[in-house]
């Protein structure tokens, strides 16, 4: 099952990551490719890079960064292979005590597998 991970930092987004918190997070990431758990990661620059587009009654509204609401703030995405969705929270609480305080939001991707989860939920 394939899960995508959105990471909202704790850290104000206008501090970078030391050089020790950047390599220990690269291990973490390097370990997780080979064992094909980590299918892919990326950071999002600042929030003042960005724009938040919204569609409400047929009109478009297009917002400029930065965005106030540190907690709002959606500081890197991941996508993980895993067999079930304990694994996925392991594997999630293994990646915060890396990147620290903050809260990730796993949800699961669409496929057969998540057809065959959501009825038998029902």
């Amino acid at each position: 099952m394939r899960y995508l991970c959105f990471h909202k930092s704790a850290k104000p987004e206008d501090i970078p990551p030391t050089q020790e918190e950047m390599a220990t997070m690269g291990a973490l990431i390097e370990e997780s490719f080979k064992s094909g758990i980590l299918l892919a990661a990326e950071g999002c620059l600042p929030s003042a890079f960005g724009v938040r587009v919204g569609l409400k009654d047929g009109s478009y509204s297009v917002t400029d960064g930065p965005f106030t609401e540190a907690k709002e703030i959606v500081g890197g995405m991941a996508i993980i292979n895993v067999k079930s969705k304990e694994e996925a929270i392991e594997f999630t609480k293994r990646f915060l005590s890396v990147a620290g305080d903050g809260v990730t939001e796993v949800r699961q991707l669409y496929d057969d597998s998540a057809v065959d989860t959501a009825t038998k939920s029902a």
